[in-house]
């Protein structure tokens, strides 16, 4: 699941703090996940350790578009009570929810292709997150320009054990890029800050 153990072997000759590796190498390990190593492929470099490497949980293709459903769902009935009420109505039931359920069921195959295009990768060099469908963005920046993180939970995220993580880098003054709707999230965020405390020196080769 989390692409891991590879490099770790790799990586220890590298760094003499061994078992602080192995420790976090443990922990993004035991978080569960739903991405592959391939997503990886194009991301990072030979060079690097991927610590994490995560997707938002699946629940993402029916939270992050929650309120589009609901307005979709509303809209269907909406149609399909006036089939019933107005006799000189253009539609019969069975065409309103057809119309409304299909609008709905192409906002899910939408949601699903932009869970499966966010990728959120930790090294020890940079933080990676991509994102889009028909125009992909790919934000990176290295671990030492990483000013300070934040984690956020709404109310249906925390139903569900989920969060977000926002990081915003220096010199800038709002969140440049998030990873949203995390398992674990209190230890995504501890195992991103423990990384960038080991390895985000500005002094650390590049």
């Amino acid at each position: 699941m989390l692409d891991v153990a590879s490099r770790v072997q790799r990586e220890e000759s590298a760094h003499p703090a061994q078992s602080s590796m192995q420790m976090l190498s443990g922990e993004a390990q035991a978080i569960p996940t739903e991405t592959d190593t391939s997503a990886a492929h194009t991301l990072v470099r030979d060079d690097e350790v991927i610590i994490l490497l995560l997707r938002p949980s699946l629940l993402f293709i029916v939270l992050a578009p929650l309120g589009s459903l609901m307005a979709l769902l509303i809209f269907t009935l909406a149609l399909a009570l006036l089939a019933a009420k107005v006799q000189w109505i253009g539609w019969s039931e069975q065409q309103a929810y057809a119309i409304g359920f299909s609008l709905i069921l192409l906002r899910i195959i939408w949601q699903s292709l932009e869970w499966a295009n966010r990728v959120y990768v930790l090294t020890d060099r940079r933080i990676v997150t991509r994102s889009g469908v028909l125009r992909v963005s790919v934000f990176e920046t290295q671990l030492s320009r990483v000013q300070h993180t934040a984690v956020f939970m709404r109310l249906r995220e925390r139903v569900f054990g989920l969060g977000s993580v926002g990081f915003a880098t220096a010199g800038s003054d709002m969140l440049d890029t998030f990873w949203v709707m995390l398992r674990q999230p209190m230890t995504v965020h501890r195992i991103i800050h423990e990384t960038i405390q080991r390895y985000g020196s500005p002094h650390r080769g590049l």
